[in-house]
């Protein structure tokens, strides 16, 4: 009698003649039967069937969008799912499947569904790139990888908004004046460096994001030609660890809306928790899948002329109605119930009726040796099965019990348990003959994989790491207690790479323990996949590790160095840096340990000991380009620019194309104010990657510190064509806007980075102080205030809401904001040297002048506060103390223009204008580029100063009209009372001038 092969020999299945099937291979005639023998599940085919047929569209009875299939293993889901997706195709859709072979994270799933979605709907050029970006951005984060060098691109934005350039105006006008912007903008990263994400700077899920976008883009794309795309996941039990959290996230629309006309079918053993899913449940359509009925398990038999009433009595019972069960009875063609006999498990016996039913000898064993590898390709199959089966490959893989698309196929699990069980137990010899066999073969493809791959890079390398992973699982099942250490060793650097990447691991090491039944490995995974389920899996699963005693001195580094790595990035920098003491302690040759610690070193401002650490990882590496890389990094934001060029111009010299290193030798070329070696070095890193987004943003940081505004304009608006979502860019563009005085596009730019994500504090601070130089206050501190509920410990917001409230002419409320951003970094010189003129408008001069004495303390090269101290001692009646201070500052600063102004001031104070005319006429005439206020002023000046004919009240309307904030007038009212002391014309048109203002505001001089 035929076994099932020899069944499939004798029918051509389908209905079609026998020419039609002519040119089809065994396999194909295989499934095609299968197809045409589908028996059960007519009411859950008939239900997707229905729903395809409504009208995506519909307001009034829209399709169902989201299936949840569920049953135990073996009931027939993946069954039933090839069945959807074959109706799926007859009603116009393009459909992709991906199950637990095809996903090990987010990035692997959304390739393969694409992949499939490719071959029936064209190229998704969209996605594809943004694969490459993600390729490029995971590279990275391999290696201590590229941070916003110097100061960040957000710091500098909101320190230019704050400091501009130098100006004759009074108040915040005098403030711009104060400080080198880059340093104080260094200080901006250092002070947000507790609240911003590591995560958001270094990608964190931005890969996933952008990568998640992009997919959403081409579903929209297929979803305008084709009337449904219906996407499949199943084993979803397992396929959920990894793609769970995403669905419900772009089902919540948060990668960009999802066209109406896209289902999605999930398939797995359990129903979907119902604390995640509650939300969607209501849109659920849940299939629960039984067992065959009795009427259904007696026709699948007849439709394979199983018909003798004692075998179908004998299968009914041991089957029990599991589909699988009864399909491979039913191919084992039983005559008898002998042939059935029922002892032992029901599916070991099952199974083993099946293979003993294939009468070919060669394809019997080919069946059994090929149930030992985790996932088959035709290579593997060769691999396992040996010579003896060459050209059975295609008849395998048109077996019930072997699924899976694209590269690899895998036995159903059911069989696969129940064939690795019954050959373990029949020769544990052959068991871990056959094992050690294949992880020899595992380990020479490695080999080749390794030839042509730096060994930085093989844990990138999906292939490499297939391989390894492979080759472990079968060594593990061969010799469980001698190689147990080996394996957990891996896992420890698979912990180090990603939680996709550490899931994959302990998955295979899970297979091993129950494949293989040896407690201690069950002991071991079981302790592994709890770890893999807590909040953080990763300092989870390192810690159990560290537990095991057996572990080297050089692994127990490596764990460390991971754990370190990852608090790092979770903002724990304290423990981080006590982590890799200990990796340190354990292995002192551990240069990438002593690089990690350097890194955090470095982000918290410790550039002496960042340098150090980075040195000593030299010294054991010493061509290592990111080392180095690093090392020029810090000596960067340390602002010691010759030391930061010259070793990443050594980094360029081991690696030529390292974007990274070229990009911050720009950055450092910048803020040593060589703008044009600034511009060669970006514009090169970006030739050898131009998708470099955050590289292309500094290079239009460039161009706006040389005043050439057209060009960063362009260079950011490139950087948001390529990514979209880039806050940095988007507030690099709304800084020029805002610089070029173009106050509605800033503040639009400001407003679409907090479009993508609400939480920028710096974003909302920024456009705060947009709103605040147009004048706009009550919009400024609104802004402020929400950055200060995102961040209380936000100084940099806090002392910005505390100017704008003196420039409002809220003195009391300024002080308490400066004073608490003070309280919280007393090293603040410009909150200082603020809350000074804020004093002195409000009449406390001994306050002011102690203010602006300790940021001078501080920033000696403020020559805004010095003149700012001049001006408070000769308008408090000091004037000794205001000229001896006033020589001081020249001395100091004898190019400023805020001092000369003090100066002239002076002279006009004491009624020596005339021997200093001139001069007012080349200070007033010096200004570039000035804006409506610096106008108004200057043209103020004039009229009381130099121009003959009396224009004051011109001159003071135009004035009050500018000046929006009582502050800032009043500042200027300072002087112009100062000068109506005077007895000569001068003094005249001053009283003129103050009586206009009083008139306009009478509280406008009050404290």
């Amino acid at each position: 009698m035929p076994g099932p092969q020899g069944e499939a020999e004798e029918r051509t299945g389908c209905g079609m003649s026998g020419a039609e099937t002519r040119g089809l291979s065994r396999g194909a005639l295989i499934r095609q039967r299968a197809k045409a023998g589908f028996v059960g599940r007519r009411a859950q085919l008939t239900l997707f069937t229905e729903n395809l047929a409504k009208d995506p569209f519909s307001e009034e009875a829209p399709a169902d969008f989201l299936f949840h299939v569920r049953g135990v293993g073996g009931v027939g889901k993946s069954t039933l799912l090839r069945q959807w997706q074959e109706a799926a195709r007859r009603a116009d859709a393009v459909t992709a499947v991906v199950d637990e072979n095809d996903v090990h994270g987010v990035q692997q799933a959304l390739v393969e569904l694409v992949r499939q979605l490719e071959a029936q709907g064209g190229p998704c050029k969209e996605f594809g790139k943004a694969v490459e970006q993600s390729g490029r951005e995971q590279a990275a984060q391999a290696e201590p990888f590229p941070v916003e060098g110097g100061a960040s691109v957000s710091s500098r934005v909101m320190t230019q908004a704050a400091l501009g350039a130098a100006s004759l105006i009074p108040g915040a006008g005098f403030v711009t004046a104060m400080a080198n912007p880059e340093t104080a903008a260094q200080g901006l990263d250092r002070l947000r460096s507790q609240s911003r994400s590591r995560s958001q700077r270094r990608g964190g899920r931005g890969d996933e994001t952008g990568l998640s976008r992009a997919f959403v883009a081409e579903l929209e794309r297929l979803c305008r030609r084709q009337r449904w795309v219906v996407l499949f996941f199943d084993t979803w039990e397992q396929t959920a660890h990894y793609v769970d959290g995403w669905l419900l996230r772009l089902l919540d629309e948060e990668f960009g809306p999802v066209p109406a006309n896209v289902v999605i079918v999930l398939a797995g053993r359990d129903e979907l928790a119902e604390r995640d899913w509650a939300p969607l449940r209501a849109h659920v359509v849940d299939v629960p899948l039984e067992v065959f009925t009795e009427a259904e398990t007696r026709a699948l038999l007849a439709s394979r002329n199983v018909t003798e009433p004692a075998v179908v009595d004998a299968v009914l019972q041991l089957s029990m109605g599991l589909p699988l069960l009864v399909e491979l009875l039913s191919l084992a063609r039983p005559n008898t119930v002998e042939d059935l006999d029922a002892g032992g498990d029901f599916a070991d016996v099952a199974v083993e009726r099946f293979v003993q039913w294939i009468t070919d000898p060669k394809k019997r064993e080919a069946v059994r040796a090929c149930a030992l590898p985790l996932q088959l390709n035709e290579d593997v199959f060769d691999a396992a099965a040996g010579p003896e089966a060459e050209g059975l490959w295609e008849w395998l893989c048109g077996q019930p019990f072997v699924s899976g698309r694209g590269d690899y196929k895998h036995y159903h699990a059911v069989v696969r348990a129940s064939m690795v069980h019954q050959q373990r137990a029949h020769s544990p010899q052959s068991w871990a003959s056959a094992h050690t066999r294949l992880a020899d073969v595992h380990a020479a493809w490695r080999g080749s994989v390794e030839e042509r791959l730096p060994e930085a890079k093989r844990w990138e390398e999906a292939e490499w790491r297939r391989h390894r992973v492979d080759g472990t699982y079968h060594r593990l099942c061969a010799y469980p207690g001698t190689y147990l250490t080996a394996a957990l060793e891996q896992v420890v650097h698979a912990a180090g790479q990603s939680v996709a990447v550490l899931r994959q691991w302990i998955e295979a090491f899970d297979q091993a323990a129950r494949d293989t039944t040896d407690p201690t490995l069950l002991s071991w995974a079981g302790r592994l996949q709890s770890a893999l389920t807590s909040d953080d899996p990763v300092l989870a699963c390192l810690g159990v590790l560290l537990s095991h005693g057996g572990l080297s001195a050089d692994s127990r580094s490596w764990a460390s160095t991971y754990r370190g790595n990852h608090l790092y990035f979770r903002d724990r920098e304290e423990e981080a840096l006590a982590e890799l003491d200990r990796a340190i302690a354990q292995n002192a040759r551990n240069a990438t340990a002593w690089s990690r610690r350097g890194e955090v070193h470095r982000w918290m401002g410790h550039y002496d000991r960042a340098v150090a650490d980075f040195t000593t990882a030299l010294e054991l590496k010493p061509t290592d380009a990111w080392s180095l890389t690093l090392r020029g990094e810090t000596h960067q934001q340390a602002g010691h620019y010759d030391q930061a060029i010259a070793d990443l111009t050594a980094a360029l010299e081991h690696d030529p194309t390292l974007a990274w290193a070229l990009s911050v030798r720009g950055i450092s070329h910048r803020q040593a104010g060589h703008y044009d070696r600034a511009v060669a070095d970006l514009t090169a890193a970006l030739e050898h990657d131009p998708t470099l987004t955050w590289a292309r943003s500094h290079l239009g940081d460039t161009h706006r510190h040389a005043g050439r505004y057209d060009q960063a304009i362009a260079e950011y608006t490139t950087a948001l064509e390529l990514e979209p979502t880039y806050a940095w860019a988007l507030a690099g563009r709304g800084e020029t806007h805002h610089q070029a005085g173009r106050y509605d596009q800033a503040v639009a730019d400001f407003t679409a980075a907090l479009e993508h994500d609400p939480t920028l504090a710096w974003a909302l601070a920024s456009r705060g102080r947009t709103h605040h130089q147009a004048g706009r206050y009550d919009q400024a501190i609104a802004d402020f205030t929400a950055a200060l509920e995102l961040d209380p410990a936000y100084t940099w917001a806090l002392s910005n809401r505390g100017e704008t409230h003196r420039t409002t002419g809220d003195y009391g409320q300024a002080v308490a904001d400066l004073t608490a951003a003070l309280e919280l970094d007393p090293t603040y010189a410009w909150a200082l040297a603020t809350r000074g003129q804020a004093h002195h408008q409000a009449g406390r001069h001994d306050q002011a002048i102690a203010d602006l004495t300790a940021a001078l303390e501080l920033d000696p090269a403020s020559a805004w506060a010095h003149a700012t101290r001049v001006q408070v001692q000769r308008q408090a009646g000091r004037r000794e103390a205001a000229r001896r201070d006033l020589e001081r500052a020249l001395e100091a600063h004898p190019e400023d223009v805020s001092c000369t102004f003090e100066r002239l001031m002076f002279e006009a104070a004491e009624g020596r204008l005339q021997s200093s005319a001139e001069q007012w006429i080349q200070l007033l005439s010096s200004q570039a580029d000035p804006t409506d206020e610096e106008t108004s002023f200057l043209n103020l000046l004039r009229s009381l100063f130099v121009e003959t004919e009396n224009r004051v009240p011109e001159a003071t309307e135009e004035l009050l009209a500018a000046f929006q904030g009582r502050g800032d007038l009043a500042d200027v009212l300072s002087y112009v009372v100062e000068l109506a002391a005077l007895t000569d014309e001068a003094g005249d048109r001053a009283r003129q001038c103050r009586d206009l203002i009083m008139e306009h505001d009478p509280d406008v001089g009050r404290p």
